[in-house]
């Protein structure tokens, strides 16, 4: 287990790299800055539930890459957590991650496409009750996304953009919707270029 000076503030980016790109290099960035985090972590899911097995690299494959993508900016750390703490659902991680680094304050970083499907999660009500959440504006789902489910039922917990920085350490729930410059680069197009090259 990496162990971990106390008082960091670490921001938590999971999902299935497959493969990792730009677009996660840019979100963690901004994420970074806009939440003064120490670092960020990239959690490399053995396998998403929600995302089907057919077309997703391995599991070594897809670390590498992320690891490849993450080396231009050192305060960006990738770690096959999940897989040491074999968890599958994010509230499974979330818990387990607070039980090992007690002293950290963590910060869930999302898309806004991810806060629009998240009532399909495992747990979701708890995870916002567990974690801050950061979301970032993703077309076409940013709008749909506040107006949708998750949104309306933590109204209540969304703070201001302009106090992102201090959303690491605040209580749970706690989210906020970043206002940032968006990134055209995803997963899905990339494979869908591979293919399309491979054909």
């Amino acid at each position: 287990m990496k162990k971990i000076n106390k008082n960091r503030r670490i921001g938590i980016l999971g999902g299935s790299f497959n493969p990792a790109h730009e677009g996660h290099l840019h979100v963690s960035q901004l994420a970074l800055e806009k939440l003064k985090l120490d670092e960020l972590w990239w959690l490399v899911s053995p396998q998403n539930p929600l995302k089907p097995v057919d077309g997703m690299a391995g599991f070594d494959e897809r670390m590498d890459q992320a690891r490849v993508i993450a080396a231009r900016d050192g305060r960006i750390i990738v770690s096959d957590f999940e897989k040491i703490s074999d968890t599958t659902y994010s509230i499974d991680t979330i818990t387990a991650l607070k039980a090992a680094y007690p002293d950290v304050s963590f910060v869930w970083v999302m898309g806004a496409d991810n806060l629009r499907q998240m009532p399909r999660w495992q747990g979701w009500q708890k995870i916002f009750r567990s974690i801050p959440i950061a979301v970032f504006p993703r077309a076409p789902h940013s709008l749909r996304a506040l107006n949708g489910r998750a949104a309306r039922r933590f109204a209540g917990a969304m703070i201001d953009p302009k106090n992102a920085s201090r959303l690491a350490g605040r209580r749970a729930p706690a989210w906020v919707m970043l206002q940032a410059p968006l990134h055209g680069q995803s997963a899905t197009r990339l494979r869908q270029s591979e293919r399309k090259i491979q054909g």
